[in-house]
């Protein structure tokens, strides 16, 4: 606790409170917490492995090299010298060796690609080692600070949950149904406002077939209903929504394509105070940007959400529509935390699979301004941007992008190093 401002708990307080989080999914009076939760610890054959995956999860803290790794080798032991099966200890070591891998497939990765949930479910292996890391997930991050548990967090891990069990079972489809289903799914929600297939189908023809795998069935039918009546206007459209889930504030732009709307969203953002989380950046096949955000407000203001929903549709109309040079990043002042416990910048690009992108991997300290600083980056280097997720921890931020150069090309190893470089810069 002392070398960072995620974890508020040594070591063995925050081990107690994770316990505690596993106890409590076993207590029925506890069943409206987190429903989910309970209903899983209740089926789980052995919830002992659980409770001694808590215990040795962060044991390695603070001994040097990857607490994981050396947390699973403590743990394997143990097992064996009391008596649990070869099965059972492995279990219980894999649960301490992945137990962040969940969270950071959740909070970095595309969920509505079917080639990540294949990936992470490979890593699963099965539905009982998806079951037992889920729960430690849930309890573990609730554990770590009571302001890092949030709706949105929650609704990323049961994503990915539900997803990775779905495929598990063997409810997998490949590319061409995964689309036909979301495209079923989203008609049917269409249908309950009275709109008909002929209504939209040439609105989704326009958008391209890599469109209805970015987004879910429910985002769709919601971009759908806005986008109709605009689909081939000059215009600027802002719609803001909140979370189906709660899960923060929904903001959808509708544009002709320009290079300069991720650095205006994200300054606009940080001078009202809100915090980008997600960001999906999707050209359509027409020319149209059509962009989604999802933001939270860190300071938890009482406000009213209808005057604040139509203040973001009005205000980042109005500023996208002046079509001026973006505001330059907010010059905030360095909490004096981020001051005396500096974090060292690193940023990582790799190829991003078989496509054209890049996935980057930024770790900082946070501070006002941040975000917008990368934007200016993209920007310079004509960087075409795809996703973004956006993890704050404490004084740590780290962000992930995916991203490709002009029209989706493939940026160069030259390009890369001096976009490396130019980020590093200003993290």
């Amino acid at each position: 606790m002392q070398h960072d401002l995620f974890h508020v708990y040594t070591v063995d307080e925050h081990i107690l409170n994770v316990l505690r989080n596993l106890r409590r999914f076993a207590l029925p009076r506890f069943n409206h917490e987190f429903p989910l939760c309970s209903r899983l610890f209740a089926e789980f054959d052995a919830p002992h492995l659980l409770y001694l995956g808590a215990l040795f999860h962060d044991i390695a803290k603070g001994r040097g090299g990857d607490h994981s790794t050396l947390g699973a080798v403590d743990a394997r032991k143990f097992c064996l010298l009391h008596g649990l099966s070869k099965a059972d200890s492995e279990l219980v070591a894999w649960l301490v060796e992945s137990h962040l891998s969940l969270s950071s497939v959740a909070q970095k990765a595309d969920l509505s690609d079917p080639a990540v949930i294949k990936q992470f479910a490979a890593q699963m292996k099965d539905e009982r080692h998806l079951t037992a890391l889920y729960l430690l997930t849930v309890a573990d991050i609730r554990g770590t600070s009571p302001k890092v548990w949030n709706a949105w967090k929650a609704k990323l891990l049961e994503n990915l949950f539900f997803a990775t069990q779905r495929f598990l079972r063997g409810d997998t489809a490949d590319t061409e149904m995964e689309i036909k289903l979301r495209q079923q799914q989203a008609m049917e929600k269409l249908g309950y406002y009275g709109i008909k297939p002929e209504s939209y189908r040439n609105l989704w023809q326009s958008l391209g077939q890599q469109y209805f795998l970015r987004y879910e069935a429910q985002e769709i039918a919601w971009h759908t209903r806005l986008i109709m009546p605009h689909a081939s206007t000059s215009d600027v459209i802002v719609r803001a929504r909140l979370g189906p889930a709660g899960d923060g504030i929904q903001i959808m732009v509708y544009t002709p394509d320009r290079d300069d709307l991720f650095s205006h969203i994200c300054s606009f953002f940080e001078r009202t105070g809100y915090t980008i989380v997600e960001a999906r950046v999707y050209t359509t096949a027409h020319g149209y940007a059509l962009n989604s955000f999802i933001v939270l407000d860190q300071n938890d203001r009482t406000t009213s959400y209808r005057n604040l929903l139509n203040f973001i549709e009005y205000e980042l109309t109005r500023i996208l529509k002046e079509n001026t040079l973006p505001a330059s990043p907010v010059q905030g002042r360095i909490s004096r935390q981020v001051k005396h416990m500096p974090i060292t910048a690193s940023v990582t690009a790799f190829s991003d699979g078989n496509s054209n992108n890049h996935r980057l991997e930024i770790i900082a300290s946070d501070r006002p301004g941040l975000l917008s600083r990368f934007a200016s980056i993209f920007l310079k280097h004509q960087v075409h941007l795809h996703n973004a997720k956006i993890n704050t921890l404490g004084n740590r931020a780290e962000d992930t992008f995916v991203i490709s150069g002009p029209s989706g090309g493939k940026l160069d190893e030259k390009v890369l190093k001096k976009l490396e470089h130019d980020l590093l810069k200003v993290a």
